[in-house]
């Protein structure tokens, strides 16, 4: 069984950093595109940044130039580095990716969610 497991999060002032990590653990053949979405309390989940297999990155406005993300394909995991937060940043974040499991022969594909992590942000 394939699934996503964030770490990080939490606390942090106005202006601070936090970092989020996000494994990948299972059968994996190959993982697509990856991203982290959030989703503030009464408010619709949406992307936060998102990287293909290359490298490509695409950000929203809202987060462009303080935001940064990453991924280590050979350890299956991505990160987002969030710096000078803001207390609009505040909201539950998750990693989210496309990962083919199995073998060359026969695998399978997913679109998985991580369990979430909060980021509280205080002004």
């Amino acid at each position: 069984q394939v699934q996503l497991v964030e770490s990080g999060g939490g606390l942090v002032q106005a202006g601070g950093s936090l970092r989020l990590s996000c494994a990948a653990s299972g059968k994996i053949f190959v993982i697509g595109d990856m991203g982290w979405y959030r989703q503030a309390p009464g408010k619709q989940r949406e992307l936060v940044a998102s990287i293909t297999s290359g490298g490509g990155t695409n950000y929203p406005d809202s987060v462009k130039g303080r935001f940064t993300i990453s991924r280590d394909n050979a350890k299956n995991t991505v990160a987002l580095q969030m710096n000078s937060l803001k207390p609009e940043d505040t909201a539950v974040y998750y990693c989210n990716a496309d990962v083919w499991s199995g073998t060359l022969l026969s695998r399978s594909n997913h679109n998985l969610w991580g369990q979430g992590t909060q980021v509280t942000v205080s002004s």
